[in-house]
């Protein structure tokens, strides 16, 4: 019963929509084309599943509740409270967490979040710099994480590592609070271990930022932070292919007691969480959340979970065959960063290749000498292409078609991309045939996975 009227709820609102604003309806139809048509390689990018795009639109999204399950500031919140709960208890499952927090509307606003519960304005940070593939929230002096604390950072080696000893002697000299890594164009295992190691000698808190491994690290494919780390976040969008919003999650720290000895480190979150820096949480996304977690426990995501890092590695590899500088030599996860030819900059090659239906993202590499709106390089990544069952096969057709792009693309005088008409449309036809033959799942309505 329930099914129906939530079917029958979402067919009205799309008959609505249809009927009494043809605009919109048309731009969500043309997006949703435009997906299965287009070859997505943005390493941000993943794919939600249908069954939690009908959560994300059903009627539990009129619900109001502030605070949290049996503790809310509002009435009517029975169901609300048991899908909070689901989400929480999944989640712990599938990362072997002991205590998470559901409500975080993304993981960045999760991140801010972690150092709003643990540091006072002026502290001080030791995060991965933005061009060695740190995040914006990880201290960049243009984010508010940059502003509100003395952040210094640390990088990369001469083999495109990350450099161990200079994040231990920066800890030394700066004596940090907080020491955050997870990365956002890192290709290498991270060695949680060896961070908690040093913020323990320097007496610091580690906050471990996974978006882009969240599900290596579900299926056992990349070491997990839930015990390293004091605190662990994450989006639930790209490799977990659910709804776009945030967890923060902790293991053997959950209960230590913070520096005050009056809360534990959990309840700092919680707290900080509402009412610090949140109001009425998105209990349409946290029941879409309880949604994705469950398909993360299933057998069947562990073949995902391999296909993605399949793919990178043989994207990595192809690319490296045909002469590319792929940063770090390949990789460990779902990212690949690469220099663009010379006679190129990053933005001329993501617009070049755009151009042609393949989707990448123009991104700073190590030593760049080029803003974050050119670079020098560009990023790749598996997620979707994984979800769309390619292989290594085909990730060595996408590259052909990559290097068929860039080899001829030239740079206008005002900066845009000019690629010969009869090369774009041979690649244009070549990313539909590939997208046909591999479909994404969602705009198919098959079953994923």
């Amino acid at each position: 019963m329930h099914e129906s009227h939530i079917g029958r709820n979402l067919e009205q609102g799309i008959a609505t929509l249809r009927r009494e604003d043809p605009e919109l309806f048309d731009l969500l139809e043309q997006e949703h084309l435009r997906q299965g048509e287009t070859l997505s390689l943005v390493a941000s990018s993943g794919g939600t599943d249908a069954s939690v795009m009908a959560v994300v639109g059903s009627s539990i999204v009129n619900v109001t509740a502030e605070g949290y399950p049996g503790r809310r500031y509002h009435a009517g919140c029975h169901y609300v409270d048991r899908a909070e709960e689901l989400a929480i208890a999944r989640a712990k499952k599938v990362f072997g967490a002991r205590y998470v927090n559901v409500q975080p509307h993304c993981a960045s606003f999760a991140n801010h979040t972690v150092m709003q519960a643990v540091l006072k304005p002026g502290d001080t940070i030791l995060g991965m710099a933005l061009d060695q593939g740190g995040h914006l929230t990880h201290g960049s002096p243009v984010n508010l994480s940059g502003r509100l604390f003395d952040v210094h950072a640390y990088g990369l080696d001469e083999k495109g590592l990350i450099d161990y000893g200079e994040l231990r002697a920066l800890a030394l000299e700066h004596r940090p609070r907080l020491i955050v890594c997870g990365t956002t164009s890192y290709t290498r295992v991270i060695d949680f271990e060896r961070i908690r190691a040093v913020a323990d000698e320097v007496g610091a808190y580690v906050l471990a930022d996974v978006t882009h491994i969240a599900g290596l690290i579900a299926a056992g494919l990349h070491p997990s932070p839930i015990d390293a780390a004091h605190f662990t976040t994450t989006c639930t969008f790209k490799q977990l292919y659910g709804p776009r919003g945030g967890l923060i999650m902790m293991g053997r720290d959950a209960d230590r007691l913070g520096d005050d000895d009056s809360r534990t480190l959990s309840q700092r979150i919680r707290s900080a969480v509402f009412p610090m820096m949140q109001g009425s949480p998105e209990v349409h996304t946290i029941a879409a959340k309880a949604r994705a977690m469950d398909r993360l426990l299933q057998p069947g995501f562990g073949e995902l979970a391999q296909r993605i890092r399949d793919n990178a590695d043989a994207l990595a590899a192809s690319l490296a065959r045909r002469g590319y500088d792929v940063i770090g030599g390949g990789t460990d996860n779902h990212i690949v960063l690469f220099r663009v030819p010379p006679h190129l900059n990053g933005v001329v090659a993501e617009r070049a290749l755009e151009s042609c239906h393949i989707l990448v993202n123009k991104n700073k590499i190590p030593g760049d000498t080029r803003g974050a709106t050119v670079a020098s390089g560009v990023r790749l990544g598996s997620n979707t292409v994984a979800l769309r069952h390619m292989g290594p096969e085909q990730m060595e057709r996408c590259v052909e078609l990559i290097d068929t792009v860039l080899t001829h693309v030239r740079t206008l005088p005002e900066g845009d991309a000019q690629v010969p008409d009869d090369v774009r449309a041979q690649v244009v036809a070549a990313i539909r045939d590939l997208c046909r033959d591999f479909p994404l799942p969602y705009a198919t309505a098959t079953e994923t996975l």
